[in-house]
């Protein structure tokens, strides 16, 4: 089943080209070293609140980037950008 995480962080507005940069370098790091991530999507809410939306082709593909990430440097730049970070886990259940 397709999972969905949903990051939701604040982001100092300043920082946004900064942020792009480097969630640009960890996708594609995330893509190299674990199979599964399908897609991402980034909004904005407003000048400092951001939502992240990755699709992944299943929960093991979560599970095993989630626990590779600690040993990524490009995760612990990514997060050292951000704040207030929350996150949601969620099975997709129709896409049209």
């Amino acid at each position: 089943m397709t999972i969905l995480r949903l990051t939701r962080f604040g982001l100092d507005a300043g920082r946004v080209d900064e942020m792009l940069a480097t969630r640009a370098v960890l996708i594609d790091a995330v893509r190299a070293k674990v199979p599964g991530l399908t897609e991402t999507r980034l909004a904005r809410v407003d000048d400092e609140t951001w939502l992240d939306l990755w699709t992944w082709e299943s929960a093991e593909a979560l599970a095993a980037a989630v626990a590779v990430a600690p040993t990524m440097p490009e995760a612990g730049a990514a997060f050292a950008l951000i704040r207030d970070a929350t996150e949601e886990r969620l099975d997709l259940v129709d896409q049209r």
